[in-house]
């Protein structure tokens, strides 16, 4: 059966474009973000009667504009935990170009802790430069797409090992580390002295914590996780090739914000990598589709829609963050022309249910993936709507692709 996943930022809600304009800077605005805050009881609740399988928050930083507003995304999903008793909560994800690896770690095995075992973990390289060079200036990180060049093999560099540290801190019970970026302790070579509770850490902390000298060699980060050895990770990626290859290594999910037709062609290749990597998935299993649905009682519905709630943070925000949209829409202004461009994309969908669900069983059919993460930009879509939107996807679409995958809760590393 095919899991679907809701992403949350949330979007804070403005009439139009102008409005956001008049209202400037929205993401600073107290009244409508209380107004997002305070529907998301219903909305999880809603999702707990539904049977969405997860919920998720993405990081992002210094959205003045208001178009995603996640700058604490443990603080959301230890919320939503509470509200919650079946829906799984977690992120897609942790920007591990900037972050903590230790705090990333911490947080997440407590959230697991939290929630016993229902949550997941979701990391991503990071991208938008005003926030990830603000934030990783001291890694030295610089924010790109994928194109290859010097400064992408750096970002990606700092997020593997960052990624590393976070799986070491969770499985390993004590452990030392050095790099360019990191030392455990601080200083490693030297041991740290003066640990003033350095007796009682070397009787009653981990083996190896504390040498015979009174020097400390080792750190233990605490607590371990809940599950075992740690919860599901999520990669998030616009399906870059070496993204797919990383996560296939690891068994780690990738959830692809890209078009069926990258969805379709890296997918057998991640396959490909899990199996020879000791895994045993199927085709599509352990992966995850990203998609913007938007489902009328008409065709016409379906459409206002999708300028309704999408429109605007497609056109001002999706638009100049890829180049090739940017061209297409520069001068574009009539609804026919912007719901031209947001159909091209291969990303957002609208129309009546048969329309929706005919789209996804052909993507499907492309690639069986496991997961479905949907993405309806709350809270500028309404409360109400969304809820009837995930209604309608829970009742009417998502049946049809259960039909087309076959798969256990989790995919697992083969003995």
């Amino acid at each position: 059966m095919v899991k679907v996943m809701v992403q949350m930022y949330p979007v804070i809600r403005a009439e139009s474009t102008e409005e956001r304009r008049q209202m400037r800077p929205m993401g600073r605005n107290v009244e409508r973000f209380q107004e997002a805050m305070a529907g998301m009881p219903d909305i999880l609740k809603a999702m707990d009667d539904l049977g969405v399988w997860g919920v998720s928050s993405i990081e992002h930083h210094f959205h003045s504009e208001g178009y995603e507003v996640g700058p604490a995304i443990g603080m959301n999903t230890g919320y939503w935990a509470g509200l919650t008793k079946n829906v799984r909560v977690g992120s897609l994800g942790y920007v591990m170009s900037v972050d903590d690896p230790i705090r990333v770690a911490e947080e997440t095995a407590t959230l697991d802790h939290i929630t016993k075992g229902r949550c997941f973990v979701g990391f991503a390289r990071g991208y938008q430069s005003r926030w990830t060079q603000v934030l990783g200036q001291k890694v030295g990180n610089v924010a790109t797409l994928s194109d290859g060049s010097e400064d992408d093999e750096r970002n990606r560099k700092i997020y593997e090992e960052q990624v590393d540290l976070v799986l070491k801190a969770w499985t390993e019970e004590a452990f030392d580390y050095k790099s360019d970026l990191w030392e455990y302790p601080y200083p490693h070579d030297e041991g740290l002295e003066g640990w003033f509770m350095g007796d009682v850490t070397r009787q009653l902390g981990a083996p190896g914590e504390m040498d015979e000298e009174g020097k400390l060699r080792k750190i233990c980060v605490v607590p371990a996780p809940y599950s075992d050895p740690h919860p599901p990770v999520f990669i998030a990626s616009n399906a870059s090739i070496e993204t797919v290859e990383y996560a296939g290594k690891r068994g780690f999910i990738p959830a692809y914000f890209s078009s069926i037709g990258r969805c379709a062609s890296y997918g057998p290749r991640y396959t490909e990598v899990a199996n020879e990597n000791g895994f045993n998935f199927k085709p599509g299993q352990n992966q995850a589709i990203v998609r913007w649905p938007h489902i009328g009682q008409t065709s016409d519905e379906g459409a206002q829609m999708a300028m309704d709630w999408s429109s605007d943070i497609f056109m001002n925000f999706y638009g100049p963050l890829f180049p090739d949209w940017t061209e297409k829409g520069q001068g574009k202004t009539s609804q026919e022309d912007i719901l031209g461009l947001m159909d091209k994309t291969g990303l957002f969908q609208y129309g009546t249910v048969s329309e929706v669900r005919d789209y996804y069983i052909d993507q499907w059919k492309q690639l069986p993936a496991e997961y479905i993460t949907l993405i309806y930009h709350y809270a500028q879509t309404p409360k109400e709507e969304m809820i009837k939107q995930l209604k309608i996807f829970m009742e009417e679409v998502k049946p049809a692709l259960d039909e087309l995958t076959d798969y256990p809760d989790l995919g697992q590393a083969a003995e």
